[in-house]
């Protein structure tokens, strides 16, 4: 129902001066107004109450000029927003009406994708992003592990350049090795493992040959000798794994050992080819001296007088060939002590028939023993003595002066008597060298007789001054006298 008051004053709200929308009946703060103005008194209407609404009126213009001053911009931004309002309202509808349209697509669409890539089922995809993840979570593992082989060629390079000295270039590149073999163990289906195993069985070639060339060299010492062998163990077991029929243990890294110990000794001899060249040059004139002499056939006729450069070239040969010739053989048995184990050393098979000896004693072998291949020391000295004793009888009948070539035989003796420590003594061979000495065009047994007594004459004073030596170092000086030229004389 209208309050009445509201329809009394209803014709007043509408005024040509301040046009404005008339409020309605309904609203509560029409009502609340008008329930207060009911009641005041009369005077309050008459008096008051213009001047608090006139108040109440000032100080709402005040705030909506205050907030029109300090939010203009903002004002004006949400007018021009409202006014777009209307544009923009029609369009949200339209794509609110296409994504309840696409909904059940996304919905199937994301179905699709949870039952394809779903942990339970196997995927290509998956399986890729999965070792891609992988990689990259393993990347610098990946780098360390195929820096590898780099880092095994630079060890390998520093330790050729630094030679055997360089111990921990070669333990590191060693150690390298190892790891790279164990991965290939592990791994073994991996193409990237087996392309750095390869990379690395390459390099280990280059390896093999620097220790290899390293064993040639000519101030080999011990240390760096056994130091040596067992890095070709690790690297090359297979040289040690190979035994012979006869027992030895070396395998084939003795006979490497002293290939190569032979070929450093054969370049040292070969650094003596100047003087070589002056000896052939004296073996010539001796030659043309002897078929002269033969020719005119003065059998004491004039002799030939020379063989000065000979001699120079022998004591440099024989005194080279005793200190290399027993550094390889003591080395090699510190270095393979078990390959001498349960067997004499190594004898020399002496050619007694050619020095006129005869053995009483007569070889015995089983009639069906196996025929077992001996070690490689069992016949090195031979080798190296056959080396020295070519040498000999090729340069040897150069030297025609007494003294001298009784000087060199006794230093071919000290040599014998050195390796003679060894196992490899080969005095005897010099009864081959006693017709070495006389003239080849000479037959007579004269010159025989005289060769033999040569050769006897030496073997006697080297005897003689071993033992004088040897009672020397014994303490035996207290039953020794001095004579007067100040030899020394042994009471016999």
């Amino acid at each position: 129902m209208t309050d009445p008051l509201y329809e009394l004053l209803t014709p007043y709200f509408d005024s040509p001066q301040t046009p404005r929308p008339v409020p309605t009946s309904n609203d509560p703060v029409t009502s609340k107004y008008l329930s207060r103005l009911t009641t005041l008194p009369l005077s309050s209407l008459a008096l008051q109450e213009p001047q608090s609404l006139a108040q109440l009126s000032h100080s709402t213009l005040l705030s909506i000029q205050s907030l029109s001053s300090r939010s203009h911009a903002a004002i004006i931004a949400s007018a021009d927003h409202f006014s777009s309002l209307e544009e923009s309202l029609p369009l949200l509808a339209e794509e609110v009406n296409k994504l309840q349209i696409q909904i059940p697509k996304l919905d199937e669409s994301t179905a699709t994708f949870s039952s394809t890539y779903s942990r339970s089922t196997e995927n290509e995809v998956i399986d890729r992003r999965k070792r891609a993840l992988l990689m990259e979570r393993n990347a610098d593992r990946l780098s360390d592990i195929l820096d590898l082989p780099n880092l095994f060629s630079s060890a390998i390079s520093s330790s050729a350049a630094q030679g055997t000295s360089s111990i921990t270039n070669y333990a590191t590149a060693l150690d390298l090795y190892s790891h790279i073999k164990r991965l290939h163990f592990l791994y073994s289906e991996s193409p990237l493992v087996n392309s750095i195993y390869a990379q690395t069985e390459s390099a280990m070639q280059d390896l093999i040959s620097h220790l290899i060339t390293s064993l040639r060299g000519q101030n080999l010492k011990l240390a760096a000798g056994m130091r040596t062998i067992s890095w070709i163990r690790r690297v090359a077991p297979e040289l040690e794994a190979t035994i012979n029929r006869s027992g030895n243990q070396e395998g084939l890294l003795g006979y490497l050992f002293l290939v190569c110990r032979l070929s450093t000794l054969i370049n040292m001899l070969s650094a003596l080819e100047p003087l070589r060249q002056l000896a052939d040059q004296e073996s010539l004139a001796r030659s043309r001296n002897t078929s002269t002499t033969a020719r005119a056939g003065k059998v004491n006729g004039s002799a030939y007088q020379g063989g000065q450069q000979s001699e120079r070239y022998l004591k440099k040969y024989i005194e080279i060939f005793r200190e290399q010739s027993f550094a390889i053989i003591s080395m090699y048995k510190s270095i393979f002590p078990g390959s001498t184990d349960g067997s004499a050393a190594a004898e020399i098979p002496l050619p007694f028939k050619s020095v006129g000896l005869k053995s009483n004693l007569q070889p015995k072998s089983a009639p069906n023993a196996p025929t077992a291949s001996p070690s490689a020391l069992a016949t090195f000295p031979s080798h190296l003595t056959d080396l020295l004793c070519d040498t000999l009888k090729q340069y040897l009948p150069n030297v025609q002066d007494k003294t001298s070539k009784e000087s060199l035989l006794t230093q071919i003796l000290y040599c014998a008597g050195s390796l003679g420590r060894l196992g490899g003594d080969f005095s005897l061979m010099l009864a081959m060298l006693s017709s070495v000495g006389a003239d080849k065009s000479v037959s007579s047994d004269d010159d025989d007789e005289s060769g033999e007594g040569e050769w006897v004459e030496v073997m006697k004073k080297h005897r003689e001054l071993a033992g004088r030596l040897e009672a020397l170092a014994s303490g035996v000086g207290a039953g020794k006298g001095i004579d007067k030229v100040g030899s020394l004389r042994i009471k016999s």
